[in-house]
């Protein structure tokens, strides 16, 4: 039963993965004829992807919350790559992702062509990365960003990187702390995270095959950034993720 309930999971995964393909194809060959699509409307068929991506998962999600009727700074702690689709079904959103995603097989072309700014780790080259966010904001878009600029297994929340949200603060951006948090078994899902050396089909095979987990994503109040220093905007983000998550938060040194 188990194995036979993993087969249909991955029909289902690569039905939705197909669609995927077809219209990053497409998008593809505008290109290649010289129609370049809008921005907008890569992320609204990005949206409408993940949602059918995050509906083929074997995830309850549980949604608290008001969503912005209003371009946002998305900013959310990070557990795992499926935190991209459950995140990014909610709204249309450009995202942030470490240089790694890119080469992922199918995934990190896929994530390339509905727009995905990549950012490699220890770069340094902030300027660049704060042009490149401001400008989705200054075109009046969501972004997506998590600025603990790595995943962990949920039971910590790491520093947040305050130079990611410069691009807030210099375009008067609000912030949308988002709080995610994977449960199985009444606790901690132990499957969820996708940390340390894991591998991307290990860790889906392993999803697939367990039992539907919940997930929380709460969307907690926005925080206006205008005037505000960028590590003080960091340390009222961390705090109050930490808070909806853990109940308290502890004053933590921000990254630059």
């Amino acid at each position: 039963m188990g194995r036979l309930r993993l087969y249909m999971r991955l029909v289902r995964l690569c039905g939705v993965i197909t669609i995927g393909l077809s219209f990053a194809s497409a998008l593809k060959l505008q290109a290649l004829v010289g129609i370049r699509p809008s921005q907008a409307t890569r992320h609204r068929l990005c949206r409408w992807f993940l949602a059918r991506l995050a509906a083929a998962l074997p995830y309850e999600v549980r949604l608290s919350g008001t969503r912005p009727d209003q371009p946002m700074l998305w900013l959310a702690n990070h557990l795992s790559w499926t935190d991209i689709a459950l995140l990014g079904m909610l709204q249309p959103m450009a995202f942030l992702a470490k240089s790694e995603v890119r080469q992922w097989p199918l995934f990190g072309w896929l994530a390339a062509e509905a727009g995905t700014q990549f950012i490699r780790r220890g770069s340094g080259d902030s300027s660049t990365l704060n042009q490149l966010l401001s400008a989705e904001l200054q075109q009046g878009r969501n972004v997506l960003i998590f600025p603990e600029g790595t995943t962990t297994d949920g039971t910590t929340l790491r520093t947040f990187h305050s130079r990611l949200l410069a691009c807030a603060i210099e375009t008067d951006t609000p912030i949308q702390p988002v709080a995610i948090r994977y449960l199985r078994d009444g606790g901690a899902d132990p499957i969820a995270p996708f940390i340390g050396d894991d591998d991307l089909l290990s860790h889906l095979f392993r999803l697939l095959a367990a039992d539907v987990a919940v997930v929380e994503i709460q969307l907690l109040q926005p925080i206006d950034s205008r005037g505000m220093e960028r590590n003080r905007l960091a340390r009222s983000c961390h705090t109050a993720i930490a808070e909806a998550l853990y109940g308290a938060a502890a004053p933590v040194p921000v990254a630059a």
